[in-house]
């Protein structure tokens, strides 16, 4: 098989905190001009290039970093090494981060992650199924491996969490959870067996990952939600599983 596909979870409230940092003229100014520079800028540069003192420039230019949209580095620009060479200074340079604001949430970049990692193997229809269900294990192992010890309480938080992560927008009652939002809704619209199909293993992936044996889950196609329900029933004990 391929590679499996890695898909860190993004903030929706960390990406309006992003945009609105752009909201201000001047910081979306600066923005565009280091991230169109090749090489990192200085505070120096930037108040340069855009006429203004160093300090408002040094102001504008942290927000930016503070909100993951540029990355900083510290660098002699003399080139000079030792005493007497001088503090490093402060640079700035675009950052790797993806910043998108949908609401509802959408997370076409992980169908697209998936999609990708399947259509590498010689049967891509097949193929899609496991690379998302081994997807929805790694991230149920993962919050596994962070958060125990292991209750079947835990287990259910710890799966809500990371739906809502993802932007299933999950609404827990004593038998279901119901997720209310399907993160992949255009797509599942022109393509809902594949779509639904993919969904389904990674959802039954994430219960997996998680040991979730109190919790099983059920393809149910519901207009403007998700296609997958989570079932809640007892697990049996020891007891009962020998007798």
């Amino acid at each position: 098989m391929t590679d499996r596909p890695a898909s860190q979870p993004t903030s929706p409230v960390g990406d309006v905190a992003a945009v609105a940092a752009l909201q201000e003229p001047l910081r979306l100014a600066l923005y565009e001009y280091v991230t169109g520079e090749a090489d990192p800028v200085s505070r120096d540069q930037a108040a340069q290039a855009m006429g203004i003192s160093r300090e408002a420039a040094a102001f504008h230019l942290d927000r930016l970093a503070s909100e993951g949209l540029l990355d900083v580095d510290y660098r002699r620009l003399s080139g000079k090494q030792g005493p007497g060479a001088g503090r490093p200074a402060k640079l700035y340079s675009r950052s790797a981060r993806e910043v998108q604001v949908s609401l509802p949430p959408r997370r076409y970049d992980v169908a697209a992650r998936l999609f990708a990692a399947a259509l590498a193997d010689p049967n891509p229809t097949a193929a899609l199924t496991e690379v998302a269900r081994t997807f929805g294990e790694s991230l149920g192992a993962r919050a596994l491996q962070q958060t125990g010890p292991w209750t079947a309480t835990r287990r259910r938080e710890n799966a809500v969490r990371i739906l809502q992560s993802y932007g299933y927008k999950p609404a827990i009652t004593q038998e279901q959870i119901t997720l209310r939002n399907c993160p992949f809704d255009a797509l599942a619209k022109d393509h809902r067996d594949v779509v639904c199909k993919m969904n389904h293993a990674l959802i039954g992936g994430l219960v997996a990952g998680l040991n979730a044996n109190d919790m099983t889950t059920v393809f149910q196609q519901r207009t403007g939600q998700c296609c997958v329900t989570i079932d809640r029933h007892e697990e049996a004990s020891p007891e009962s599983a020998l007798g």
